[in-house]
């Protein structure tokens, strides 16, 4: 019946009177028709389409090769970001200090250019250098103005890109450098999770010189005798004591101005370029706006004649005491310390202890070829112990806390301009 049907559809022959059965049938003749139909249709569809892909092959194969350079782009963006921890050395002079001024460029900072370099490098984007929480950054202590750091930790999260301490330098001064890296658990903060920091201060010797006598800078040598004095005031540090003689804007009764003091000494002086230079250094919990100067620049006054011994004990008690602060010039954080982190993930087999032994050499080099050079020559230049010692006889050292409060009013502005003296480690 269905080759029947085809004849007559094929021939034109008349059918007779529609019936169910006769459109049954014309239908079925028709469907396999229509079935071809639409498939021939479909075939010159891929064909125009291929027809296009063959005329337009050289610009898709552009495109194809742009992809692939944007994707061996994106490969680089999308390593993986983990929280790290960075040891940095850098040399102070002619940086308004480390902390940041975002949106304020009429002061350079160190981590003006860290950032800088982080961004140049892909280790993180440009908007989180825009917007520093955005990569958890904190950093361990502020150093102020011209202030050094052999030591200084940064927490920050980044893109664990290939050959990273390589690529950050690439971008960075040689003064400013990235001397190790180590991973760290998610929560950690450098600032909150220090136990200790430890700094240094390098100065001329000629400093301890009595005022009564009359010496020239580049031959006085400092004796045992005087460097045993300098030991025995700087050890009265050691402990608990109330600070707020020796900061800003505490006032006696504060309890955040009483810091804990592990340490305290003067090493053994040392010539370079025919001035003898000491190094004094000082480890504690943390230390408040200009308290390690100030807690210096009044044992200088000691030592000088310019004030008593019993002035220290009077400076821990609520009594207002005149405390001078000497220079910031020789002031380098040396080392931060993380025990309580150590002890608790540095063996936990997927994190280092914050420890930098291998580092040390490294450390070393950089100060010998940064760090003293620069305070050597900018005092040997500028003269800024010498005449910052030339301002003691202006102090008043038994003046009663009225007339300090009057004296004050005048200074206060001027004084709180300079900012911390890298040791305000929670002066924020």
């Amino acid at each position: 019946m269905l080759r029947w049907a085809l004849r007559v559809v094929s021939r034109g022959l008349s059918a007779p009177r529609p019936c169910w059965r006769w459109r049954t049938v014309r239908a079925m003749a028709e469907g396999p028709r229509a079935a071809v139909a639409g498939q021939t249709k479909r075939l010159n569809s891929g064909a125009e389409v291929a027809e296009r892909l063959e005329e337009n092959g050289h610009q898709n194969k552009r495109l194809k090769g742009g992809a692939d350079e944007e994707g061996a782009e994106d490969q680089g963006k999308k390593s993986p970001k983990r929280k790290i921890v960075l040891l940095m050395a850098y040399s102070g002079k002619g940086y308004h200090g480390m902390q940041r001024n975002v949106g304020s460029s009429q002061f350079k900072t160190i981590e003006d250019d860290l950032v800088s370099a982080l961004v140049q490098s892909g280790c993180i984007p440009e908007n989180h250098g825009e917007d520093m929480k955005k990569m958890s950054f904190q950093r361990c202590a502020r150093t102020d103005k011209g202030v050094s750091a052999a030591g200084q930790i940064v927490s920050l999260k980044v893109r664990l890109i290939d050959d990273i301490l390589e690529k950050i330098n690439n971008h960075l001064p040689s003064h400013i450098r990235i001397l190790g890296l180590k991973r760290v658990t998610g929560g950690f903060n450098s600032k909150n999770k220090c136990d200790a920091r430890t700094y240094s201060y390098m100065l001329p010797t000629f400093a301890f010189a009595h005022k009564d006598h009359d010496v020239q800078e580049e031959v006085y040598r400092l004796d045992k005798e005087t460097l045993d004095r300098v030991n025995k005031l700087l050890s009265c540090y050691k402990g608990t004591h109330n600070f707020h003689n020796f900061t800003s804007q505490k006032g006696p009764r504060d309890p955040s101005a009483r810091r804990y003091i592990m340490e305290m000494y003067c090493g053994e002086p040392f010539v370079r370029e025919n001035m003898e230079f000491a190094v004094i250094k000082v480890k504690g919990q943390s230390f408040m706006m200009h308290q390690i100067r100030k807690m210096i620049g009044l044992v200088i006054a000691i030592v000088k004649g310019y004030a008593a011994e019993s002035i220290l004990e009077r400076s821990w008690g609520e009594e207002k005491v005149d405390v001078p602060k000497a220079p910031g010039l020789g002031l380098v954080l040396e080392r931060v310390h993380f025990e309580k982190y150590n002890r608790r993930f540095g063996n936990d087999g997927l994190h280092e202890p914050l420890e930098w032994t291998e580092e040390e050499e490294k450390i070393a080099v950089f100060k010998e070829q940064y760090i003293y050079p620069t305070i050597i020559n900018t005092e040997r230049e500028e003269k800024s112990m010498a005449n910052w010692l030339s301002t003691l006889p202006i102090h008043d050292f038994n003046s009663s806390a009225v007339e300090m409060q009057a004296n004050n009013k005048n200074s206060k502005n001027s004084s709180d301009l300079e900012g911390s003296d890298g040791c305000g480690d929670d002066s924020d």
